[in-house]
């Protein structure tokens, strides 16, 4: 099953203050290496912008793990038929624009789940599911789509 993250499990991945979220989205990362899992290019640009702007990291630094995560996963890119996509998700649904275009590029890229603490956890659009991964009622789900290591 294929699968991407949303930008907010990148920042904790990276946020070695955020505690257990960051212990838990880096065991994610590193599970999703292994796995059927595509970044978006907007996820990655979400993380660099939260990262040296919230976050002020140097964006030297910030760039290292996006680098990283380019070597470690396929990125995929939105498309004017993810334009087209995203825009029907804000009239059918009411979602804000850039979540309905993450949600629209995880479906063109062949997504059945998208993992994001911020977005409507079990909401399925168009094919994909978002879960939280944070959330315990989803662990089972989690194990199943991302085997742990080990």
């Amino acid at each position: 099953m294929r699968i991407t993250l949303d930008s907010n499990i990148l920042v904790y991945a990276a946020d070695h203050q955020a505690g257990e979220r960051h212990r838990a989205a880096a065991d994610l990362l590193h599970r999703a290496a292994r796995a059927d899992c595509v970044l978006t290019l907007q996820s990655l640009g979400e993380f660099f912008h939260v990262a040296t702007r919230k976050m002020k990291r140097a964006a030297e630094d910030v760039a290292l793990f996006v680098d990283a995560w380019r070597a470690a996963f396929a990125v995929h890119a939105a498309s004017e038929q993810s334009l087209d996509s995203a825009v029907d998700l804000v009239k059918r649904h009411g979602l804000s624009f850039w979540d309905a275009m993450l949600w629209a590029t995880a479906g063109d890229a062949g997504c059945r789940l998208l993992l994001s603490e911020d977005l409507h956890d079990g909401l399925a659009l168009r094919g994909v599911t978002c879960v939280n991964p944070f959330a315990a009622q989803n662990t089972r789900l989690i194990v199943a789509a991302l085997p742990p290591i080990g």
